[in-house]
């Protein structure tokens, strides 16, 4: 799950520095439905559960299952605006983010200081590393894991390692365009033949080349590309396996802390999301695409209160033994119920938007 948050981390910056997010207003409108995502299905999730033993699980209702919710836009191909997309997915991925923040804060263990401070360390030592331009993968994988170790001996959740690791990773080529450009003009200039064997001047320049091609994308981008068919096809279905095993017995579950999660999955998440978004517009800080409309909106919404992964994730921690059942059988619910919601209201709304004229 550590790599999992380092992934989304590297889509949240990479969004933030080069995407659709780098405008501020842009960004400023999912960073409020998330907030409002969260807050507001743990309100509800506190509100029925007061001092009840599992009353301190509300951050199962808080998450967001990015995959599954860009799985689930994925059905409705071009049917459905692309800055619904962008919105979606952009909440999703600082919804993991906050999610993440809160299960390093709330459910840490006691802190141990010396632990603290060797993960502060390891965060100056690889910005130091990073502004000396060094650029060797195992420098960075040490460190990694160096971090990894002090946080998970510190108290705080060690997946919060790759948030911060993720939030570092450079964003920007070392190569430009320009510059590639000088470098693969100088080999084409070479006549045709065999002369790129022995150490030559045209063997350094062909090997020169081959580190502008890799160097001009940003090792953001080399990551992410790297990573992200491990997490997607292996890591997070690996998770969920290893965590989808419910009680099935009525009698073991814990019907309180069910209907908790399932109100605050299905009906708390696309509340809030909806609610923030109607205030951010009522005061002007954040503008609405022209494509969109209230029916993709709410319909974003409730594929939003899809938690699974994360909410299963959070259950572990936030859940003793013996509710953990109860957890997963409300976090399956929820999601459920939160998915039919949001397809159905998407396939209305995709069926009532008027073709794009292709003048």
């Amino acid at each position: 799950m550590t790599l999992f948050f380092f992934v989304v981390s590297l889509e949240l910056k990479r969004e933030l520095v080069l995407g659709e997010l780098r405008d501020r207003k842009a960004a400023t409108l999912p960073l409020i439905a998330a907030i409002g995502g969260m807050v507001v299905p743990a309100l509800i999730y506190i509100l029925l559960l007061g001092q009840h033993e599992g009353g301190t699980g509300w951050g199962v209702v808080m998450a967001t299952d990015t995959a599954f919710v860009i799985g689930s836009l994925a059905l409705f191909g071009s049917s459905i605006p692309p800055s619904l997309r962008i919105l979606l997915v952009a909440l999703a991925v600082f919804d993991d983010v906050g999610s993440i923040a809160v299960v390093a804060i709330v459910y840490a263990e006691t802190l141990n200081p010396v632990a603290v401070g060797s993960a502060i360390l390891a965060i100056g030592l690889t910005s130091l590393c990073a502004r000396a331009g060094i650029r060797s993968l195992a420098v960075y994988v040490g460190l990694g894991v160096f971090l990894w170790l002090a946080l998970d001996a510190s108290g705080i959740h060690a997946t919060l390692a790759g948030v911060i690791l993720g939030v570092m990773t450079p964003a920007r080529a070392w190569v430009g365009d320009e510059r590639l450009r000088r470098i693969l003009d100088k080999l084409l200039a070479y006549p045709e033949g065999e002369h790129w064997s022995g150490n030559t001047q045209d063997r350094r320049d062909l090997k020169n080349a081959g580190r502008a091609v890799s160097e001009a994308l940003s090792p953001l981008e080399r990551l992410e590309i790297a990573l992200h068919p491990w997490i997607a096809f292996t890591i997070l279905p690996l998770f969920a396996l290893a965590n989808a095993g419910v009680t099935l017995s009525l009698g073991e579950l814990d019907g309180l802390i069910v209907v908790a999660i399932v109100s605050g999955l299905a009906f708390g998440k696309p509340l809030g999301i909806l609610l923030f978004i109607w205030m951010a517009l009522r005061l002007r800080v954040a503008t609405l695409s022209a494509d969109l409309n209230w029916r993709f909106l709410m319909g974003g919404a409730f594929l939003s209160g899809i938690g699974f992964t994360m909410s299963l994730f959070i259950a572990e921690l936030a859940f003793a033994e013996s509710l953990t059942s109860s957890a997963k059988a409300g976090v399956f619910a929820g999601s459920a119920v939160a998915a039919s919601f949001g397809l159905a209201l998407l396939a209305f709304a995709a069926s009532q938007r008027r073709p794009i004229s292709p003048d």
